[in-house]
Parts: structure tokens; sequence; C-alpha cells
């Protein structure tokens, strides 16, 4: 159906895949009503900010952003900002957003991002600041919420909302609510129509994937289920999923990526420390043991299979005994990369209020030596790949280099060489001619 244009909308993310995917469905609102979208912010008439509160840097950059933004709003009066995601999520943050920035016209949590059309309907008739935070015991999963995806390769699906983990360091169960599985049906109905419209690298979401469907009652029907159920639509090309919790990864599950055509030798376990007694403070619920050996167990089935992480340093109470345990298990897995940070505090985290607070400066030390020993492990695992073919799913021009290709392996290992622009959207056989830190380079 066309629609008259109502004006143009400009959305800035800030954080992960699932604030990224908040952004699509917020896009697709927006355009079913008739608005397009726009690259610069002086032509918008909606701003909207999807906000992240898991590291205090994203925080810090929306609040530098909405003071940016009121000289937007003197200039034109009728631009309508609005900031929602994880930020507004958390407590009595919306009535301070509303206090501190009264240019700010719609604030919204997580749970009700499929309202904004309602929410600009009665901007407009009320003139009135817009502040509706829902707890999760308001939540329910909405299904058919128009979803605009950038034109490409690759499509993200959200198959769960929230998490029951409360790791003590994580402010997510506190501003996503409590887990929320889509059915099934849904889910495989959404990821046809993605294979029909071209789509070939399709994501998985959730906080902790592998909790899929545990509040279903009856049958039975877990994230191995799904995956099986899904590896069977046709033509579809690749399936990944993210994030596993290390705790909930069965064998069950690590059988069912083996056998599956479709679903992709990339595991990425966030084992976040090393140490015992740290992953205990964490609230993690497994043992570096535990770990350990789900890790051998992939590799026993999966021998080719790629492992990523997260890993944090400095959390409270860390020693240089329990530094020493993570470098220890960084050694023993050999990651094939992994996303490092060091640990800061965020209000309203039991870890928050622990003693033992790790000092900045060994805190910088410690995750310089970590990412020096992660980059001479990387390396050295794509170095390894010299000599191999592999299955490339092409993407197109690199960024530095228009005259080479670019593309993922089925482990996401970006793979760049030259080839014609006819290859962009196919799978073809690449031979690995160079490992380097962040790519290997190929012949095809």
């Amino acid at each position: 159906m066309e629609h008259k244009c109502r004006g143009s909308y400009y959305i800035k993310v800030f954080g992960c895949q699932m604030s990224e995917h908040d952004s699509e469905v917020l896009a697709g609102q927006l355009e079913e009503m008739g608005y397009q979208s726009t690259e610069e912010q002086a032509e918008a008439d909606i701003i909207l900010l999807v906000t992240c509160c898991v590291r205090e840097t994203a925080e810090n950059k929306v609040w530098g952003m909405l003071g940016r933004l009121r000289k937007l709003k003197q200039d034109n009066p009728n631009l309508v900002i609005g900031v929602c995601g994880c930020l507004p999520q958390q407590k009595d943050i919306g009535k301070d957003i509303r206090k501190r920035f009264p240019h700010v016209d719609l604030i919204f949590g997580t749970h009700n991002v499929h309202e904004l059309p309602r929410f600009i309907n009665q901007l407009q008739e009320t003139r009135e600041t817009v502040l509706e935070v829902w707890t999760d015991t308001d939540a329910a999963v909405v299904e058919n919420v128009p979803v605009k995806r950038e034109k490409g390769l690759k499509a993200w699906v959200t198959i769960m909302y929230g998490c029951n983990n409360f790791c003590t360091y994580c402010i997510v169960p506190y501003v996503r609510g409590r887990e929320r599985s889509r059915q099934p049906d849904s889910i495989a109905k959404e990821i046809e129509e993605l294979v029909l419209e071209g789509y070939q690298d399709i994501t998985l979401l959730g906080q902790n994937v592998n909790s899929y469907g545990k509040e279903f009652v009856d049958p039975a029907f877990d994230f191995a289920d799904l995956l099986q159920r899904l590896n069977k639509i046709p033509d579809i090309n690749r399936l990944r999923y993210t994030t596993s919790h290390p705790r909930d990864f069965t064998e069950k599950l690590i059988e069912v990526i083996a056998e599956s055509k479709h679903v992709c030798e990339n595991f990425h376990l966030p084992i976040q420390a090393g140490s015992n007694r740290v992953l205990k403070k964490m609230n993690r619920g497994y043992t570096r043991e535990q770990y350990l050996e789900l890790t051998n167990k992939i590799r026993g089935k999966i021998p080719n299979a790629s492992i990523t992480t997260d890993i944090m340093v400095g959390f409270p109470g860390e020693t240089d005994e329990d530094f020493a345990e993570t470098m220890d298990i960084v050694q023993k897995v050999r990651y094939d990369s992994a996303f490092t940070f060091v640990y800061n505090k965020r209000p309203g985290t039991p870890a928050a209020k622990l003693e033992g607070q790790v000092p900045e400066e060994i805190k910088k030390k410690r995750i310089q030596e970590l990412i020096a020993l992660q980059n001479k492990i990387s390396l050295e695992n794509n170095k390894a790949l010299e000599g191999d073919v592999v299955e490339v799913l092409v993407e197109g021009p690199t960024k530095n280099n228009h005259d080479r290709l670019g593309g993922r392996t089925r482990t996401n290992k970006l793979v760049v060489f030259d080839g014609r622009s006819e290859l962009i959207g196919t799978t073809v056989s690449v031979k690995i001619t160079a490992g380097h830190l962040t790519h290997l380079d190929g012949e095809y």
C-alpha cells in the first residue's frame, strides 16, 4: 500500500543487536505511517534514540546527544525527539530525562516499542510529553509488528525477550524483563519470508537463546528443536544465533548443530572470567571445569568450529591469581576472537555494592595483557587456515578497497579476495593465502 509521505525520521542506535533490531521495528512502524528515512539529523521530523545502559560510556553518549539536539529543537519546534530502549527502563530514569531534557517529546522503554504510532498520534493531539515505561509484567510477545531491515544478505530475528539469569554485574534482566519466547510457527513464518526476500545469513536473537521455550508447558520444545525445525526451511542458506549461555548449552544442542546443514559452526560462549571464585560471585552458574568440558565436547563433535567469547577484567575482588586463571583459560580454549572489556559499576546491580572494587590502573594493565594474548592466539588461528579452501558468502566490496570483495565464512571469519561484482550475494569457495589478525586473504 502506498502511504502519503508525512515527513522523515532519523534513528540512532546505542547498544547491542537487540537494540539494532528494536530500531528496525521502530523504522517499520514509521514507514507504515508514511515517514521516510533520512541520514541527516537536521532534515528529520522525528529523531529517535535507541539507548543502552549496559556500559557507562553508551549512557554518556546518549546524554551528550540529547544536549546537542536542544539546538535543533529550538530551530524547529515541530521536531519530535524520542528516547527509548534500555535507559528509560531503569528506575526513575524516564522522569529524570523529562526533567533534564524538556525538549524530549517521547520517552518509552523496551516492552512497548510496538506502541510508537500511538505515542506519535497522542503527542500530535496533546502536544505534551509522552512518558510511558512498562514493567515486564505488562509485557507480552507481540507478533506481526512491521519491520524495516536494511537491504542486504543478513537479517536478525528475535526469538525471545528478556533474561532470567541475574548475573550480578548485569542490568539486562532489570530493563529487558523475564524470559518470554515467541512461538515456533511465528519464527518460522518470519524466516520463510526473509528467505523469499533474498536474505541468506539469518541470526536468531535472544539474551540467552539456549533457554528458549523453557516457559512452554506442553509439549516441551527447546532451542535444539527450534534449530531442527528452521534447518528444514526451503532454500535457507545460513542460520546463526546469539547469545548462548554456557550453563544451558546441552549435548542435544551440540548434536543438532553438528548434524544441521544450515546452522553455522560458530559458537559464541561468553566465559566472563576464568576463576571459579569470580564466576561464583558473578552468579554465572558454571565452573571453569564445566566450561572447558563444554568446549572440548564442541571441538570433539565439530573439529572445524570457531569459538568466540566475552571476557571481563576487574570484577570486584578479582586478584592477580584470579586474573591468571582467566589468562589460562584463554590459552586452553584458544578463542578465535574475544570481546574484552573492563568491569564498570552499573547502579541497581548487586556487583555495584560489592567490596574490593579493583583500582583503574590495575584494570588497565590487565586488559592490555589480555588483549595482547588474545591477539596472538587470533593471529595464530588465522594463519593455521592458510592453504585451506573455505565457503564464503560474498557480501560486497571491502570498506578499504572497493576493487576487492569481502565475505564471511560459516565460522564468521572475514575473507578478502579479488573477484567480479557478479559474485556478490553468492556462496563461493576461496583458498586462504594469508591469515591476519582481523581477516583472511584468499584467492577465488
